[in-house]
């Protein structure tokens, strides 16, 4: 390594350090006071170029990726936020599609960081906390982006909606993927209060993306929808799938979009969830290219989306036995993980290496896997917030029972001995590790893979 590598690694450890120290993006208070007075400062930044701003459940990071590379392959300069990252911090803030690189985020943390002191006294001085890591990280991207600049915006939601602080942005395309439960000690401990939360995004005047919901769901939604006059699309009425072939590599599909229908549209991705978010996907960017004028150009939405990437999504990391990693930590996300892998692998055996984080429901997550797993190994992800492997191992006992049931001391250890059982079938194709239950997990998986440890090779 160089001088110069070492300084920028050096400085890049110290920005690490100052966020890592303050509130975690797990915690959320009902105030955007700090986040906007951070972006005043900074002369509002994200008001410097349009912006599609995503929430829901799950599907958020995928959908946003695709809306990215869409929008992308029309020659346009995009920003992704999106959160939280596998590996590195600079995943979360992209330009057209790839990590800001470390000279470019050095910066401008060197810009932005007198005015985050700055909050950070006045907050302290009057009782409450300094900016969290999670208002830093969004104040970042939304200068890069500004300072780039961007033809356009994708910003991911963090956590709920109406108080997270990405809602200082005035998003054009409101765009919601599923809701379920989930972040209840801060969203609320029904659909419907989650919903209302997640509604929050949605400006007045804007267009609105909606994926399929609960009848609760939408309710909720057309409340808002109608209180700040914004137009809604809505799967299944204005947009949606019409046809889904699963293919090597991913799967073909027919998408109906508020211009037209487009066919022979493969995303490299697995799973008929991540069909449905592409339709989503494909109805955001018909609206942000202005809904009601010409349709978008087919070829340039097929490119687009040929190209598409989602890390730590159903994402094959090894091969025999093939090793497979997926964010799902949240029932309806181990639902739709169980059904995408029915569909699309063909696993005689399939090893599950668990770890999940305390404030989940891990009973419920653990339910849908049942079928598809034949044992699981339990570990801890690296969070303070970790659920014991202990203590998941009574609930997993009541789901698998304890013969499939094994506690490993680590996560490197849990790998090992879930590519060991795989072995025995890999031989004949047929065995698989799934890697999954904490978005924590599977970024500490997939470092662990790409070092390429002898063991796992």
């Amino acid at each position: 390594m160089s001088r110069s590598q070492e300084t920028e690694s050096a400085a890049l450890n110290e920005v690490w350090q100052n966020l890592l120290a303050r509130w975690p993006e797990s915690q959320l208070e009902p105030s955007l006071s700090r986040i906007a007075s951070l972006t005043t400062l900074l002369g509002d930044p994200q008001s410097a170029y349009p912006v599609i701003h995503v929430t829901g459940t799950n599907g958020k990071t995928s959908t946003a990726r695709m809306i990215e590379i869409m929008l992308r392959s029309y020659g346009l300069r995009t920003g992704l936020f999106t959160s939280p990252h596998l590996i590195d911090p600079r995943e979360r803030i992209c330009l057209d599609g790839e990590p800001v690189d470390a000279e470019r985020f050095l910066h401008v943390w060197n810009d932005v960081a007198p005015y985050v002191d700055l909050v950070d006294a006045n907050s302290v001085a009057d009782g409450g906390p300094k900016l969290s890591f999670f208002e830093v990280m969004t104040a970042l991207a939304f200068a890069t982006f500004a300072d780039a600049p961007v033809d356009v915006a994708i910003i991911e939601v963090g956590m709920g909606g109406s108080w997270d602080a990405t809602n200082v942005a005035h998003g054009q395309v409101a765009v919601i993927t599923p809701i379920s439960l989930d972040h209840q000690n801060y969203l609320g401990d029904t659909v419907e209060q989650i919903a209302a939360e997640k509604a929050g995004i949605i400006k007045p005047d804007s267009y609105v993306v909606i994926a399929a919901q609960d009848e609760a769901v939408s309710e909720v939604l057309s409340e808002r929808i109608t209180e700040v006059r914004a137009i809604a699309f809505r799967e299944g009425t204005d947009f949606g799938l019409m046809d889904r072939q699963i293919a090597v590599g991913g799967q073909m599909l027919s998408l109906l979009g508020i211009g037209g229908r487009i066919d022979e549209v493969f995303v490299p991705l697995f799973g008929e969830h991540q069909a449905h978010n592409a339709s989503a996907a494909l109805c955001a960017v018909e609206a942000f290219m202005g809904a009601g004028k010409p349709p978008v150009d087919d070829d340039v939405i097929r490119a687009g989306l040929d190209q598409l990437t989602s890390p730590g999504r159903l994402e094959i990391v090894r091969r025999t036995p093939t090793v497979v990693l997926d964010a799902a930590h949240n029932p309806g996300g181990a639902v739709a993980l169980a059904a995408a892998l029915e569909d699309s692998f063909e696993f005689a055996t399939l090893i599950g290496v668990i770890g999940i984080l305390e404030d989940k429901d891990a009973l419920n997550f653990l339910i849908p896997l049942e079928p598809i797993l034949s044992t699981v190994i339990l570990t801890e992800p690296s969070s303070p917030r970790a659920m014991s492997s202990e203590a998941l191992a009574e609930i997993a006992h009541e789901v698998f029972g304890e013969d499939r049931v094994i506690i490993a001391k680590n996560l490197y250890e849990a790998i090992d001995q879930a590519v060991t059982l795989a072995e025995v079938d890999a031989v004949y194709g047929g065995g698989g590790v799934l890697v999954t239950g904490s978005i924590v997990l599977v970024g500490e998986a997939k470092e662990m893979m790409q070092k390429g440890r002898k063991h796992l090779q």
